[in-house]
C-alpha cells in the first residue's frame, strides 16, 4: 500500500530524517528504487527528534558498492557489517547510514520479513511516497507495537526482548497476540549472543520507562535464563530506585548529578555493530545499582552473571562492590554510630562506587537520613574521610627517616591517612612525627 506522504500531515519533513537535506550526503548518490526503512521512517512518523543521524536504507542491489562509493567521496568512515547478507555502515560525524541489500524478490518482500509493524514502513526520498503493505501507520497512530509473524520473532529471538525495549523506548503497549507469541518464544532468547542481549537490556535498564517494561520481561519468562536469581523483590527494588532518584532530583540535585554520571570504563560503544542504537544507554552509577539488582546477593556469583553477558571488567568490579558493601548497611552498629575510622575504611573500600551503592542501599530500605551523612561526605571533595589526600609520600618518608623501599612504607602511608581522617595530623610536620613515633613502637 503507497501513500503519499502529504497525507501525513504532523510530519515535519524539512527537519525530519526523510528530508535529504538533513543527510550528510546527496541523495544523487542513490539510486530511484532505493528506500529508507525501520525506525528512521517510524520515528519521523512519530515526529522523535535525535540528535544523531541514523539512517537505514535498503537497496535491491549494490548496497556495499554504494556504501563504499559514499565513503570514499566524503572520506567518511566504512564499516562491512555482514558481508554474507551485504550490509555495510558508513559513519559520518553526525551521524551514521547504513546500506543493506533487499531480502526476497522486492521490497515489499522485505518488509514482510521484519519484526513488527511498525518498523515495516519504507520512504522513498526519490519519490517522496510510503510504502506501507502491513499498515504499520495505523499501528503508530495507536501507540501500539504488533510482530508481523510469529516466525519472524522466532528467526532472530532477539525481537523478543527488542519489544520491550522498543515499547519503553516509544511509550506504546504491546498488542496481546504478540505478547502471548514472545511468551511462547521466551526459552529461544538463551540461544542469542550475550552482546546482542546486552545491548537491549542497557536501555531498559538506563531509562525509569525501562523499569514496568524489564518487569514484563521477566513475567513473560525472557529473564529467567539470563538473570536466574532475579524475583519478585529484585523487581520491586528496581521501582524503589527510579522512586529514589526523583527525590533526589527534587531535593539533592548534586547527588543526583552523581548518580547520573558515566561510569569509566563501560562496555564499548555499539556502532560497528548491526544492531541499532537504543539513546539513553549509557552506563552510569544508576544502572550499576538496577544491574546489581537483578543479580545474585554473592558477589562471585553476580560477577559469573555478568561475565557470561559480556559487561565490562569495571561494570563487573563496579557491582562486586556494591554487592559486596551493601550488607554492612544491615549489620552492626548504625550508621550514625560509626566512628571516623569506620567511615573512613568504608569509603576506601567503596571508592567511586558510592552512589551506585547508597541508592541501591535506600531501595533496600536503609532510610535516606541515616545515609545522608555519608552523601555529604562524599559529594565535599575536601572531605579527608571520603577524599583523602597523602600529606607525605613514600619517597618523602623514605627521605625524612632514612627508610628503604618494603611493605612497611605503605604501612607508615595507612595509618597517616587514617590518622589525619580522624583530625589527629593536619600537616606534614604532623605526619613526619607521627611516622616517626610509629617506627619506634
Amino acid at each position: 500500500m503507497n501513500h503519499r506522504l502529504d497525507c501525513w500531515q504532523d510530519v515535519l519533513v524539512a527537519s525530519s530524517a526523510l528530508s535529504p537535506e538533513t543527510w550528510p550526503f546527496s541523495l544523487n548518490w542513490l539510486p530511484p528504487s532505493a528506500c529508507l526503512v525501520g525506525g528512521t521512517v517510524r520515528d519521523a512518523l512519530l515526529d522523535r527528534p535525535s540528535d544523531y543521524l541514523d539512517l537505514d536504507f535498503v537497496l535491491p542491489t549494490g548496497a556495499v558498492e554504494t556504501a563504499q562509493a559514499i565513503a570514499r567521496h566524503y572520506r567518511a568512515g566504512f564499516v562491512l557489517l555482514d558481508a554474507d547478507r551485504q550490509i555495510a555502515r558508513v559513519v559520518f560525524e553526525q551521524g551514521t547510514a547504513d546500506f543493506a541489500q533487499q531480502v526476497g524478490a522486492s521490497l515489499d518482500a522485505d518488509l514482510r520479513r521484519r519484526d513488527f509493524t511498525v518498523n515495516a514502513i519504507a520512504y522513498n526520498p526519490h519519490t517522496a511516497q510510503l510504502l506501507d503493505p502491513l499498515q504499520g501507520h495505523i499501528d503508530l497512530k495507536r501507540g501500539l507495537l504488533r510482530m508481523v509473524c510469529a516466525e519472524n520473532l522466532a528467526e532472530d529471538p532477539l525481537r523478543l526482548l527488542r519489544a520491550y525495549r522498543q515499547a519503553a523506548q516509544l511509550g506504546f503497549s504491546l498488542e496481546p497476540e504478540t505478547q502471548r507469541v514472545i511468551r511462547q518464544l521466551a526459552p529461544k532468547l538463551r540461544q542469542i549472543a550475550a552482546e546482542r542481549v546486552q545491548s537491549e537490556l542497557n536501555y531498559l535498564l538506563s531509562s525509569d520507562r525501562g523499569t514496568p517494561w524489564l518487569n514484563a520481561a521477566w513475567q513473560d519468562g525472557l529473564l529467567h535464563d539470563w538473570f536466574p536469581s532475579a524475583d519478585a523483590q529484585s523487581l520491586a527494588r528496581l521501582l524503589g530506585i527510579d522512586q529514589t532518584t526523583v527525590i533526589f532530583q527534587e531535593t539533592w540535585a548534586e547527588f543526583a548529578t552523581e548518580l547520573a554520571r558515566s561510569i569509566r570504563g563501560g562496555s564499548p560503544s555499539n556502532a560497528g555493530q548491526s544492531e541499532p542504537k537504543a539513546s539513553g544507554s549509557a552506563r552510569t552509577w544508576l544502572t550499576i545499582a538496577k544491574l546489581a539488582s537483578l543479580l545474585a546477593s554473592d558477589p562471585q556469583q553476580a560477577e559469573a552473571q555478568l561475565w557470561r553477558l559480556k559487561y565490562s571488567r569495571a561494570e563487573i568490579q563496579s557491582v562486586s562492590v556494591a554487592l559486596k558493601e551493601l550488607p554492612r548497611f544491615d549489620a552492626g552498629s548504625p550508621i550514625e554510630e560509626w566512628t571516623l575510622a569506620d567511615q573512613y575504611f568504608f569509603f576506601k573500600e567503596v571508592g567511586a562506587t558510592f552512589p551506585a551503592l547508597a541508592i541501591l542501599a535506600i531501595a533496600a530500605g536503609t532510610p535516606l537520613e541515616a545515609i545522608s551523612m555519608l552523601i555529604r561526605r562524599f559529594l565535599n571533595a575536601d572531605d579527608p574521610v571520603a577524599h583523602p589526600t597523602p600529606l607525605l609520600t613514600g619517597q618523602d618518608l623514605m627521605s625524612a627517616l632514612n627508610l628503604v623501599a618494603g611493605p612497611r612504607i605503605g604501612q607508615l602511608l595507612a595509618a597517616l591517612q587514617l590518622a589525619r581522617a580522624e583530625g589527629k595530623i593536619t600537616t606534614r610536620e604532623d605526619a613526619l612525627a607521627l611516622a616517626a613515633d610509629l617506627i619506634r613502637l
